[in-house]
């Protein structure tokens, strides 16, 4: 892992996406860096310019992969055909190779996990998705936990389908700044979090 002197924390966007797997864990994480100088939230993209999603709104990266090359943390959000689409495609898949190996953590959510499975990051790993890709993802060479709503394994953390990005990024948050700074973040969001579905691998 290289030595980190601002942790980024940047959320891949790539077309076609389901926005509430992005926005969900960025509205929990952007404020770190009011608590956290250290960090600094970002969305990144192959091109800054509009992308569609698979709602009628469109989102913009502020970055280009090649303008946060080394994340401390990448979040990887999940979609429908959007994902199957990103599956394939070579900037993403080599943005998160190139990522990973010197990421602090590596996270999913929904099947998000399917592009990380994609690019080798998952392989014999304990992970989970949305429970209609479970399947896929086993085939990709993960070790699928499908009763978990978030799987930590360290340096890597995934969850499952949509809503448990809340979970997800609180678990991250508890795990960076502790357990008081989580439950801040939870109470502000007005969210209870399933702390029984998340599981240490």
């Amino acid at each position: 892992m290289t030595d980190h002197a601002t942790r980024t924390i940047a959320f891949v966007l790539y077309p076609g996406l389901t926005p509430l797997d992005m926005i969900g864990p960025l509205q929990v994480l952007q404020n770190l860096p009011a608590a956290d100088p250290r960090y600094e939230v970002t969305v990144v993209g192959e091109r800054v310019e509009p992308m569609v999603s698979d709602l009628p709104v469109k989102l913009t990266p502020e970055k280009t992969f090649d303008e946060a090359p080394n994340p401390y943390i990448v979040v990887v959000p999940g979609g429908t055909l959007g994902t199957l689409k990103a599956m394939v495609d070579p900037a993403l898949r080599e943005y998160l190779l190139a990522a990973a190996p010197t990421a602090h953590t590596v996270a999913s959510v929904c099947t998000g996990a399917m592009l990380l499975a994609k690019a080798g990051i998952l392989a014999g790993r304990p992970a989970v998705t949305h429970a209609a890709a479970i399947d896929d993802l086993r085939a990709d060479g993960a070790d699928v936990r499908p009763d978990a709503r978030v799987v930590d394994d360290g340096d890597v953390l995934t969850a499952g389908g949509v809503t448990s990005g809340l979970d997800l990024a609180l678990h991250l948050v508890e795990r960076l700044k502790g357990a008081e700074a989580a439950g801040l973040a939870e109470r502000l969001l007005e969210h209870d979090r399933r702390r029984a579905e998340v599981v240490a691998a």
